[in-house]
């Protein structure tokens, strides 16, 4: 009779187990809510110069590389249809076409320097100083702008001779025809561009994969369009990956009341430069940051975040440092 109590006790007790057990499987397979991001703070620093470029991935809150802006002048647009060439606008720089085909006989700039040539603003590709080059094989003079000193770059001649699936093919010298260098670039589909230097025609690390980053930090040249003419000016902001990265600028909402229900009804931009240099205001002695402008931003991997700037000086009060806070939504 003990027995058989007993064998009735380990029975119950191991199906009690086995039911618990079970539970606890059942509640380990019930999704946990979701835990929304805090807001999370950052602060680069560019240098009171503006000397640095900086890459930012949000989702990491973290810089992914940096450069200092004046070791490139070109990039070349990768992917297997890319042709198009853009300047580093950080330097302020611009190009003629000469017109010239014949890039020996072109040892002078007398009577060749017509319309200074610029990229747009926005970052539109089919608006480029270079322009759609692969037929015309016209010679361009290639004015490089400064560096972060002011001290002139000089100029260089460049031909960009032909493109294809893989590579690129230019030569450049000196306006004399000194210091000749043929080159060919090749592509690599995991940047938005391959960065070369008129110095001597190596390739640069610049932007770091187009699949790490978000926004990045550095000079630009904002071009203007006044009645006489387009005035190209050098401000200082935050540009957009042009690889998948959206944005909108929202003055009217708090950042706090900004949603994730407002970001998904927004009609976004991939204008670059839709975040650029206006969020701050120069009062001919300081900058102001316009902290109640806001931003969301769509993310490569379509991640949405709000952002606005807290400010522009670090802690010994220097320029060139813009603080910021964003949270995803």
């Amino acid at each position: 009779m003990v027995m058989k109590k007993s064998i009735l006790y380990i029975g119950c007790l191991s199906l009690f187990v086995t039911l618990l057990s079970s539970c606890e499987i059942d509640e380990k397979a019930v999704p946990k809510p979701a835990v929304k991001p805090g807001v999370a703070n950052n602060q680069v620093a560019m240098g009171n110069n503006y000397k640095y470029q900086i890459f930012f991935d949000l989702e990491t809150n973290k810089a992914v590389a940096q450069n200092a802006k004046k070791v490139w002048d070109l990039g070349f647009e990768c992917g297997a249809d890319g042709f198009h060439i853009i300047l580093n606008s950080s330097k302020s720089m611009f190009a003629y076409n000469t017109h010239v085909t014949d890039f020996a006989s072109l040892t002078d700039t007398v009577g060749k320097l017509g319309a200074k040539l610029w990229d747009a603003s926005s970052g539109n590709l089919d608006s480029t100083a270079v322009g759609d080059w692969r037929t015309a094989g016209e010679v361009y003079i290639i004015d490089r702008g400064y560096d972060e000193d002011a001290n002139q770059q000089g100029h260089k001649k460049v031909q960009f001779i032909q493109v294809d699936a893989n590579t690129y093919h230019l030569k450049m010298a000196d306006i004399n025809g000194s210091n000749l260098v043929e080159k060919t670039i090749t592509k690599n589909d995991d940047y938005n561009f391959i960065f070369m230097s008129l110095t001597d025609g190596a390739t640069v690390a610049v932007e770091p994969p187009k699949d790490t980053w978000d926004i990045a930090f550095t000079q630009y040249t904002h071009v203007f369009e006044e009645e006489s003419g387009p005035l190209p000016y050098l401000v200082t902001g935050c540009l957009l990956n042009r690889y998948k990265t959206t944005a909108i600028k929202d003055t009217l909402s708090s950042f706090s009341d900004i949603n994730l229900q407002n970001a998904e009804s927004a009609t976004f931009s991939n204008a670059i430069n839709t975040i650029g240099y206006d969020w701050k205001t120069y009062t001919g002695s300081t900058y102001v940051v316009n902290k109640s402008w806001n931003y969301i931003i769509r993310n490569r991997k379509g991640l949405y975040y709000k952002m606005h700037f807290i400010s522009f000086f670090n802690t010994s009060g220097e320029k060139g440092s813009p603080s910021f806070e964003y949270q995803q939504l």
